[in-house]
């Protein structure tokens, strides 16, 4: 009996499955839809839930593929790469410089070889063209920056679309002053001096030699001429009263004089110094966000005062407690004064000598394309027309796009001229009058 019924369960045909050429599952769920004209809610809700999972990771996929895309907006990795290789760990971390370079009509093509002059990747710059100058020149100096790859791939040049009037005797620059290194405040808190350079000037060092000596000082130090003796400045821009028509006037007007004059002041000490100075990111923040109330209250008072670029920072730095310590009595800058017209006269090539002896960092001041300038440019600066100062970040060939391929801002690569800073530097700081000479009272 049990070898019959093994024998008929062997020898039973097999049962007959269905003749389609989709997977098992998949067949079974459309036959049963076929047979099943009312299906279940739950299948539903399963299907619609597939089909919208579905669709969401394809959009999710296709936002990243066009995020990641996207070109990068941020400065250029390959200028300020996130990681470095330190090959000296005695060489400090170069600083940055926030300059102001500015001019008035017929000064676009100063401004702009200014900036090719002292451009290094690591600082800042503001460009300002006053509005004496046409709104054409404004937009030229814009296209230019904006064309220039370098430039675009660092990102750290602006150019100031509302201009400010700035009357050289009156206070109006140095509300310019102010207004522009709050402009590059907010731009960024990375820089570490405030430089304003007018048109007339140009460097007699390198960046990188400016930035390696100023990496071995304080950030804190201010260069800055200053001196209590007044003696002619007392009558002629002190006591004086005027109303600075560019802090009221969107036109240039004269300078108004008032008919009396008015003491000196007895709350606080006045010092005169120099229109050009190197100041510390601190004390420009300390001018322009301090608690201390005296920056301001110093500011309503020069804003009726003559020439009072060069009396508000050395009188701000000598009365305050926090600065009056950090204060050199030299702006680096190199100058001839002309006593008969009280300013200083043009430099020439004969003045060359003069200037590479001094040490300075800057000359002051230039007619427009005098030939001493090509001379700077090609024994100091080493700067080729058109094209911007090399330095250790240019990686291309010597020539004109020397910088055209480029690598780490961080690196720098002093030239002779960082000796003479260097040597200028030392003398104030080690001829034993340094102290003496800071805020002194005459």
């Amino acid at each position: 009996m049990q070898n019959q019924n093994s024998t008929a369960t062997a020898t039973a045909p097999p049962q007959q499955q269905p003749n389609n050429h989709f997977p098992s599952s998949l067949s079974n769920a459309i036959l049963f839809n076929l047979r099943d004209h009312k299906p279940k809610p739950t299948l539903l809700l399963y299907t619609f839930l597939a089909i919208s999972l579905f669709s969401l990771t394809l959009i999710l996929s296709l936002s990243l593929s066009s995020s990641s895309s996207t070109p990068h907006s941020g400065p250029d990795p390959f200028l300020y790469p996130t990681r470095r290789l330190i090959f000296d760990k005695s060489t400090p971390s170069p600083p940055s410089i926030a300059y102001l370079i500015s001019g008035s009509r017929g000064d676009s093509g100063r401004i702009l070889r200014l900036l090719s002059a002292t451009y290094h990747p690591l600082n800042h710059y503001l460009l300002h063209l006053d509005p004496s100058a046409p709104h054409a020149d404004r937009e030229r100096v814009a296209l230019m920056v904006q064309s220039n790859p370098i430039f675009a791939a660092a990102k750290n040049v602006h150019v100031m679309g509302k201009p400010d009037f700035a009357y050289a005797k009156g206070s109006s620059p140095l509300s310019l002053n102010l207004h522009a290194a709050s402009i590059l405040l907010r731009l960024s808190v990375g820089w570490d001096w405030f430089v304003s350079l007018g048109a007339d000037a140009y460097p007699l060092v390198t960046q990188d030699d400016l930035l390696h000596i100023l990496s071995f000082l304080p950030k804190d130090m201010n260069f800055v001429n200053h001196s209590s003796y007044i003696g002619w400045k007392e009558a002629r821009k002190l006591k004086p009263i005027i109303v600075d028509p560019g802090l009221y006037l969107s036109e240039g007007t004269e300078m108004f004089y008032a008919t009396q004059k008015r003491e000196l002041p007895s709350a606080y000490r006045l010092f005169t110094g120099s229109s050009f100075s190197i100041l510390s990111r601190s004390f420009m923040e300390f001018c322009l966000l301090g608690a201390d109330n005296f920056p301001r209250i110093l500011l309503m008072y020069f804003a009726n005062t003559p020439s009072s670029l060069s009396n508000y920072f050395p009188t701000v730095l000598c009365n305050s407690r926090q600065f009056n310590r950090t204060v050199i009595n030299q702006n680096l800058l190199y100058g001839i004064y002309d006593n008969h017209r009280n300013d200083l006269r043009p430099l020439n090539s004969t003045d060359f000598d003069g200037m590479v002896r001094s040490g300075a960092a800057f000359a002051q001041k230039f007619q427009k394309d005098d030939p001493v300038l090509d001379l700077i440019d090609q024994k100091i600066l080493c700067r080729s027309p058109g094209s911007v100062v090399p330095g250790g970040w240019c990686l291309g060939e010597p020539g004109n796009s020397s910088c055209l391929t480029w690598g780490d801002a961080k690196i720098l690569r002093p030239s002779t001229g960082s000796q003479r800073l260097e040597q200028a530097i030392v003398q104030l700081l080690s001829n034993g009058t340094f102290l003496s000479h800071q805020c002194m009272y005459e």
